[in-house]
């Protein structure tokens, strides 16, 4: 039996496989419905990440190289 979840912007129930293409969103509406709340800060992580150690510059700029890597790999996700 497929696993099926609540749209998080409308609340349909969505089929969660590879034919549901903006899932867990119902549809592009929803997907940038949900993307428009977080860039007006309507929605926010409500506690602040601590981390154990300090990154040094080089392994900061390592890391978001490569999260831009990984990005580029999936520049399909807002088609």
């Amino acid at each position: 039996m497929p696993t099926v979840v609540n749209c998080p912007t409308c609340t349909t129930d969505v089929v969660w496989s590879e034919q549901s293409q903006y899932r867990p969103f119902c549809c592009k509406r929803c997907q940038l419905i949900d993307l428009g709340e977080w860039s007006f800060e309507n929605n926010k992580i409500s506690t602040t990440i601590q981390s154990d150690a300090e990154l040094d510059p080089q392994a900061a700029q390592d890391l978001i190289e490569d999260m831009e890597a990984m990005l580029a790999k999936n520049d399909d996700f807002f088609k």
